[in-house]
């Protein structure tokens, strides 16, 4: 590579890390206890079901439906989802109206006895603000977006940074960090650790920035897929819900058309995922990929009879498999300590590079060495050449 083309890239590596660096270990910082989130909520939730025999029959869901009501008769059902680790435990969510995103309640409810187990709060806590901090910096959409543009820079970073790394590492053994002075040291780790961690870097980078489009991608399919399978309904005023069929009729129909799959939530009438006549009965699969997939089966909210069921749609099938990837809930606790140390290590590279950036503008007005960067940049010397971060 020539010269000119390393001061390119260094440019680009220089660039991108500059202004995405703040936020990406905001996000690294926040994400570390994110990664474990399933099990902090396992062992700080407020609510426990009890144990029971196995094989104990299950209530129906319109007796789990009844005892949520019972606790906030004034508000109504948006969503009844199963606990994937614990399938005895329904959470129904109710508020003012049915896509209302303030004031809501949520009521844990024992799937075999329909007792109330607790009213955990999802809005409130040490949890609830990291993790709005790491999805949009409590600016909603537009907090999403602009941390997707920060998730694309730091890709670029990641890229331009192998770029910049090969002519170097050409020059020395890998890994191999110099000591004859500080910033040498911080240096070659800064190098090191970066080339170490770049395959996780891009995927976590790259789910990262899909993850941020999540809001832009369901309403996209709210007016194409849905609008398509609920074209019959277009006009119709919406369902009183005194005038809505059994939830126990509408998830055996749905049973009968998503076979071999496993309920995962509910969406009642009028919420973001369903349509103001139907029941969205979501059903998963029952193996570590299939588990995050979903399929969707519209379910009359009046009559109780199937309407329509279709796949999701690529975009949707690829942001549901981007978001357990981007917390490493794949493989269990192993691979989410894997991921913690990773997090760890990139906090480390950002922080060495922000560093390695401020030490240079200091030393700016001091004359480089230039057997030192040509050293760094596996070029000739070069006044302008440093692919510092």
């Amino acid at each position: 590579m020539t010269p000119h083309a390393i001061r390119r890239w260094v440019w680009v590596h220089k660039w991108s890390s500059l202004v995405c660096t703040v936020f990406l270990l905001s996000l690294c910082i926040t994400g570390l206890p994110l990664i474990f989130h399933h099990e902090i909520e396992d062992a700080s939730r407020p609510w426990k079901i009890a144990d029971l025999p196995e094989g104990t029959p299950r209530a129906g869901y319109d007796r789990l439906l009844q005892a949520a009501q019972a606790r906030y008769p004034r508000l109504v059902p948006q969503y009844l989802l199963i606990d994937e680790d614990e399938p005895n435990a329904v959470t129904i969510g109710l508020g003012p109206a049915p896509a209302a995103q303030e004031g809501n309640r949520y009521v844990v409810v024992d799937a075999r006895t329909a007792r109330v187990a607790g009213e955990p709060d999802y809005e409130s806590g040490v949890m609830y603000v990291l993790l709005k901090l790491h999805v949009d910096m409590f600016a909603g959409l537009p907090g999403k977006l602009f941390l997707g543009v920060m998730g694309m820079l730091f890709v670029a970073a990641v890229i331009s940074g192998v770029v910049v790394y090969a002519p170097y590492m050409g020059r020395q053994a890998f890994a191999s960090v110099r000591t004859r002075s500080t910033r040498l040291r911080w240096f070659d780790l800064h190098n090191v650790l970066g080339i170490v961690t770049v395959a996780w870097a891009l995927v976590v980078g790259a789910t990262g920035v899909v993850n941020t489009w999540a809001d832009l991608a369901i309403r996209y399919w709210q007016v194409t897929q849905m609008a398509e399978m609920t074209a019959p309904y277009r006009g119709q005023p919406p369902l009183p819900p005194g005038e809505r069929a059994s939830l126990d009729g509408a998830v055996a129909g749905a049973a009968r058309t998503l076979p071999g799959m496993e309920l995962a939530f509910i969406a009642f009438p009028g919420t973001l995922f369903s349509s103001p006549h139907h029941y969205a009965v979501f059903g998963r699969g029952t193996t570590p990929l299939t588990s995050k997939l979903l399929k969707p089966a519209l379910i009359d909210a009046k009559t109780g009879e199937l309407t329509d069921s279709r796949d999701l749609p690529w975009y949707i099938s690829g942001l549901l498999l981007s978001q357990p990837l981007h917390f490493g809930d794949y493989g269990g606790l192993p691979l989410k300590i894997v991921w913690a140390i990773l997090d760890f290590i990139t906090i480390v590279v950002l922080g060495s590079g922000l560093y390695l950036w401020l030490f240079k503008r200091k030393r700016k007005n001091v004359r480089r060495d230039p057997n030192d960067t040509a050293e760094r940049c596996g070029a000739k010397p070069d006044p302008g050449g440093s692919h510092v971060s």
